[in-house]
């Protein structure tokens, strides 16, 4: 296991290396969701979001939706619906230790991301979780955010990464496909790899919005 060799342990180690601050970055953060921030998330079809648990570990997972799919309740409160999906609820649970969140929410063919970070809460309020059904199929359970710091995110990680440009992108030859990956992590012997492959292609096309 790698060991590193020269770990920076504060802040003023930190600014020894990067000084300065920009002005701009620290005031653009705001403790609610303002018109620029309605709008980027009425527009967002994905979003990474964070938890952790009372022990400090960390899970990160995606939502995706039609644009729209979160709810901007108020200028101070979010509504992620929950969607069919591996049933292990890792976010979940960690909320219900420590009620914690962060949200990464990205749109197509824009550089910049906006991110939300509050507190959160697994709500089962019918009217909400009806508003947020797609193909009548209404979510089990709903994330509720408390928004406590909203801002824009610079582009310069979706310009480095290229992400919006699929003709610049490596082949994914090679790439393990995620019944390979599970098949393989997961020593499946009680059907073939193919059947597993089957498996998960009918979800995909089919199942997205049931179990």
């Amino acid at each position: 296991m790698y060991q590193p060799t020269d770990v920076v342990r504060s802040e003023a180690e930190i600014r020894s290396v990067i000084p300065g601050r920009y002005s701009s970055q620290q005031g653009k953060v705001v403790d609610h969701i303002d018109e620029p921030i309605r709008i980027w998330i009425e527009h967002s079809p994905f979003l990474a979001m964070a938890t952790y648990d009372a022990k400090g570990r960390v899970d990160i997972s995606p939502k995706g939706d039609p644009a729209g799919f979160v709810k901007v309740l108020d200028d101070r409160t979010l509504a992620i619906p929950d969607r069919p999906g591996n049933h292990r609820f890792d976010g979940f649970l960690n909320i219900l230790e420590t009620g914690r969140i962060a949200v990464m929410f990205m749109v197509p063919n824009r550089r910049e991301v906006v991110r939300v970070n509050g507190a959160a809460q697994i709500v089962r309020d019918l009217p909400l979780r009806e508003s947020m059904a797609i193909k009548d199929r209404v979510p089990d359970l709903a994330v509720v955010v408390t928004v406590e710091e909203a801002f824009y995110h610079c582009g310069k990680a979706v310009l480095r990464s290229r992400l919006w440009e699929p003709d610049k992108a490596l082949s994914t030859e090679g790439i393990p496909t995620y019944a390979e990956a599970v098949f393989d992590q997961g020593k499946i012997t009680d059907r073939s790899l193919a059947e597993l492959e089957d498996a998960f292609e009918n979800n995909e096309r089919h199942r997205l919005y049931d179990e």
